[in-house]
């Protein structure tokens, strides 16, 4: 038996725990037969390492092992994000309702009892790779089409799962934190939506930029989607350009009067007298077709949410 080095996308991966040589040797043919690459571990701390690094597409774990056992390592296969959505099948001669329970508690997708039937291990790990695969599909055409999704549960706020979009924006804005667990920002938000609170945006700022977080459907009492959107000025003032036909000085200036700002912030913030700033507001009134403040911003906010 051999830990071989592998083309992630030339097959899908197994990952094997557990820590008698014999039942890996087993295990590892015939998954290695059936087209599978398989990679092994044989303790607790050791498959996590290799889950991280690896992401298999799915993980046969013993329950019982010294040390670390299997129900502990898989419970902190899902407290980590970049593991929690891999299948977990427990391997185990375990069959007491208890030990099932916990292995169903601690976050195991499936099981199978020792001695391990082969053809049912094959029949298992074909039925949950296909299921994850879809998922997978799922959460990176939302990406494709530029939508950022989280899934939440409702009673913790604990992150189920997060399209890779939503992951590199996470750890953007909030660092090994925006990977590692829910962040505290985040966190009290949802908090508050689920004391009842109305579901008003969360918005987190970082220098010029800001990640918003919505919660469109609340009704699921098992997860919660959260939708994310990065906003910036820069991104902004262009949109409004080619939304108007403006001036990059008439769009800078629509910008901070949709923010609510007046014509000396506004000068303050552009570097030019409270004057000057009005005669731009009077180009930007002629061609957006308004005559007020509270017009132009209404119209360039609408306009910018319906062609987003």
């Amino acid at each position: 038996m051999r830990n071989q080095a592998f083309d992630r996308h030339a097959s899908l991966v197994v990952l094997i725990v557990d820590d008698v040589p014999e039942n890996l040797a087993v295990l590892h043919d015939a998954l290695d037969e059936s087209g599978y690459t398989v990679l092994v571990a044989n303790n607790g701390a050791a498959a996590l390492e290799r889950a991280r690094q690896t992401i298999p597409d799915v993980i046969l774990l013993d329950a019982l092992m010294p040390g670390m056992d299997g129900f502990e390592t898989c419970r902190r296969l899902r407290a980590d994000s970049a593991t929690r959505i891999i299948p977990v099948i427990f391997m185990t001669g375990l069959t007491e309702t208890e030990h099932v329970v916990a292995a169903f508690s601690a976050g195991g997708t499936d099981y199978v009892t020792k001695p391990v039937r082969q053809s049912e291990v094959l029949a298992r790990i074909g039925a949950h790779v296909q299921t994850a695969r879809l998922m997978k599909q799922a959460r990176s055409a939302l990406d494709a089409f530029g939508n950022a999704v989280l899934a939440v549960t409702p009673h913790d706020g604990r992150i189920v799962w997060q399209t890779p979009l939503a992951r590199q924006w996470m750890q953007a804005y909030f660092g090994d934190d925006g990977d590692a667990a829910t962040p505290a920002a985040l966190a009290a938000w949802l908090a508050g939506l689920g004391a009842g609170a109305a579901p008003q945006p969360l918005t987190v700022i970082r220098g010029a930029a800001r990640l918003v977080f919505n919660a469109p459907d609340m009704r699921s009492g098992e997860q919660w989607m959260i939708v994310l959107r990065e906003e910036s000025d820069t991104a902004r003032v262009q949109a409004l350009m080619a939304l108007f036909r403006l001036t990059q000085r008439e769009s800078e200036v629509l910008h901070w009067v949709i923010q609510g700002k007046t014509n000396r912030d506004i000068g303050d913030i552009l570097g030019m007298s409270p004057r000057t700033v009005n005669k731009h507001l009077e180009h930007v009134f002629e061609k957006l077709g308004v005559e007020t403040r509270t017009a132009a911003a209404t119209l360039a906010t609408n306009k910018m949410r319906s062609s987003g």
